[in-house]
């Protein structure tokens, strides 16, 4: 039971990360559509989201493991 739970909490940290990433670049690009003038700001601020975006997924990989371990 114990190894579903955790092939589960890695597959959907997997899925919401890959969906947010997806959102903050489209986002990202469509900003840069507009303001072309606010490259700079709106990359920096994309790779911040995205950096803390995939964070989720190795927080689910660290429960995947302590379940699995525990």
């Amino acid at each position: 039971m114990g190894l579903i739970a955790a092939a589960i909490a890695v597959g959907l940290a997997a899925l919401g990360a890959g969906i947010g990433n997806g959102l903050i670049v489209s986002k990202t690009v469509e900003g840069m559509a507009r303001q072309p003038e606010a490259r700079g700001m709106l990359q920096t601020t994309m790779f911040i989201g995205v950096a803390l975006v995939e964070v989720v997924p190795i927080i689910g990989v660290v429960i995947a493991f302590m379940v699995i371990g525990g």
